[in-house]
């Protein structure tokens, strides 16, 4: 049974940075390409980031490009999201998702796998 669980979110002022983990299991994680959504409450999912399986290529949105890294370790079979710089409106709940695909997608259709989500909120 594959799990992709999220972990790392919290309540931060703007400016500041936060460090999501997305810990996978039941699956070879050096096969998948990894991505990263969120979703704001009234708003669709939307992509931020997408690491390839063989972490050479990264893609970022345009809204996070330069703030947010995404990374992941092969030994520890987790995926990471370092985020800095904070606005308000990165203020929603982040999702780690999966696929079997060489190369990620901005849409969400793609993916495999998903966690459940961690809360991201950021204050003014």
């Amino acid at each position: 049974q594959v799990q992709l669980v999220e972990s790392g979110g919290g309540l931060v002022q703007a400016g500041g940075s936060l460090r999501l983990s997305c810990a996978a299991s039941g699956l070879t994680f050096s096969d998948y390409t990894f991505s990263w959504f969120r979703q704001s409450p009234g708003k669709e999912r939307e992509f931020v980031a997408t690491i390839s399986w063989s972490g050479g290529g990264t893609s970022y949105a345009d809204s996070v490009q330069g703030r947010f890294t995404i990374t992941r370790d092969v030994a520890r079979n987790t995926l990471y999201l370092q985020m800095s710089s904070l606005k308000p409106e990165d203020t929603a709940i982040y999702y780690c998702a999966a696929t079997s695909s060489y190369e990620g997608s901005i849409n969400d259709l793609w993916y495999d796998y998903w966690g459940q989500g961690t809360q991201v909120t950021v204050s003014s």
